[in-house]
């Protein structure tokens, strides 16, 4: 399937491993434009390399943090226009109210609930004043199940699903669709952080973590690019009626009312 992406400009956050390197390479197979950023330079340079050399990619670094209100402003100024947003940058710690202090909440927010409202409020103005584009926010399934061991993490995505769903309820009224993709366990290194967390929490042992990974359908996290290939195709104009919407990438573990 020809998504039509060849030449699209795409932002990517948090894009020096993980999911948004899963994503970069994905846009990156289909011809896009990149602009990458994330705090680690190392990393992205690294990521950037590939993509060059794998698909002789188009692409550009922004090694920066994006918490605070600035920095998406400094961000846009550097970057200029694109034609598709990927918000993916943060990661909340797991933990539960007492095990989660409240500097570590606030840190954490600032880069993923507020980073996200932040990017969204400045490339929604550069887009409408373009014509149109696309924002997808990476939220995860923590939002739709709330977890009292993953305290910050299932409150900030809630809020993310909200702001996605207020935002893209009437963006396209301005040529623009924003759109949320809620991943349950993906086989990256946070996941693993996660679970050593939660057995910590659960067991007071955080080496029993392989334990909570045999709960998951198919004894697995999802693969990287089950995540990234729903991104490109939300992405493109064969999803140019979708706006508003979140879609749930967990193997049904939302749908079993159960978070692991």
């Amino acid at each position: 399937m020809d998504l039509r992406l060849t030449g699209k400009r795409v932002l990517i956050t948090g894009a020096s491993q993980g999911i948004g390197e899963g994503v970069a390479e994905v846009f990156a197979e289909e011809g896009a434009v990149l602009h990458l950023t994330a705090r680690n330079e190392a990393n992205l340079t690294r990521v950037a390399t590939h993509l060059r050399k794998t698909y002789g990619a188009e692409v550009s670094i922004y090694p920066m943090d994006l918490g605070g209100g600035q920095a998406p402003l400094d961000l846009a100024d550097a970057v200029g226009d694109v034609d598709i947003l990927i918000n993916n940058a943060g990661v909340i710690p797991g933990g539960n109210l007492f095990s989660t202090d409240d500097a570590t909440w606030r840190q954490n927010w600032d880069l993923k609930v507020f980073g996200y409202i932040n990017m969204c409020r400045v490339y929604y103005e550069r887009m409408k004043a373009a014509g149109g584009g696309v924002i997808i926010n990476d939220i995860g399934n923590a939002g739709e199940r709330f977890d009292a061991d993953y305290i910050a993490g299932t409150t900030g995505n809630a809020s993310l699903m909200a702001f996605t769903r207020a935002l893209g309820g009437r963006s396209l009224d301005d040529n623009i669709r924003v759109v949320g993709v809620n991943p349950g366990p993906v086989d990256t290194t946070r996941i693993y952080t996660l679970l050593k967390r939660r057995a910590v929490d659960w067991y007071g042992d955080e080496s029993r973590w392989e334990e909570l990974l045999a709960t998951y359908p198919l004894k697995r996290p999802a693969k990287v690019a089950e995540i990234a290939d729903l991104m490109a195709f939300l992405a493109s104009e064969r999803s140019g009626y979708t706006s508003g919407a979140i879609f749930t990438v967990d193997g049904g573990i939302a749908s079993r009312a159960s978070i692991i």
